[in-house]
């Protein structure tokens, strides 16, 4: 069964996807993808690098994601050219790690941005791992040392929380105990076992 999983900056889909992980789940983590496509030597580095400028790399050649971040959060077109340099080449690694998945399980997708890029219709189902909007900015300015600024730059790039909402099949809430997560994510394991 193939699943999207996906939830908004600091919402805890991390934690989620380990629990999945942690019952049986493949994982296929958008965010780590995301990185290893435009790590150092690759075509997807060298077309940011073209597109953005060689200011964008640190001295020892890598991508400087902070300042990429900083960019791109805050230009809405800045952002949709990185997204169409780097959502092509992220898409075709998910599709060669989902070939080489056992047949049987769950194959969970973690895709932060999946409300954005319209492809919640492309799995069997669909987590959202939901939290107030305030919860994540706290989160941000405590665990992640953010300011508010830049909290709320990232926040407002992403899908809204009711975007996500509108596309899950499954909702876990994320704003109460550790233990509530995973008795929910427990459950929510069960079911798509039971439906695949």
């Amino acid at each position: 069964m193939r699943v999207g999983l996906t939830g908004g900056i600091a919402s805890g889909k991390s934690t989620v996807a380990r629990m999945l992980v942690d019952l049986g789940a493949v994982l296929i983590d958008g965010d780590a993808l995301a990185r290893e496509v435009v790590q150092r030597g690759t075509p997807g580095l060298a077309a940011v690098i073209e597109e953005f400028g060689e200011g964008l790399l640190t001295p020892d050649g890598d991508l400087d994601r902070p300042a990429l971040g900083q960019l791109v959060f805050n230009d809405d077109d800045a952002r949709k050219r990185l997204e169409a340099i780097v959502h092509p080449l992220v898409f075709e690694r998910y599709a060669a790690l989902e070939a080489a998945a056992p047949e049987g399980g769950l194959v969970v997708h973690d895709i932060p941005l999946l409300a954005e890029t319209g492809r919640a219709g492309d799995f069997d189902a669909v987590l959202v791992v939901d939290v107030p909007r305030e919860l994540q900015v706290e989160r941000m300015l405590c665990d992640r040392g953010m300011s508010a600024d830049d909290a709320a730059s990232r926040i407002n790039a992403q899908a809204t929380r009711e975007q996500r909402l509108a596309i899950a099949t499954h909702v876990i809430d994320n704003s109460g105990s550790l233990g509530a997560l995973r008795e929910r994510v427990e459950q929510v394991h069960a079911e798509l076992l039971t439906a695949a």
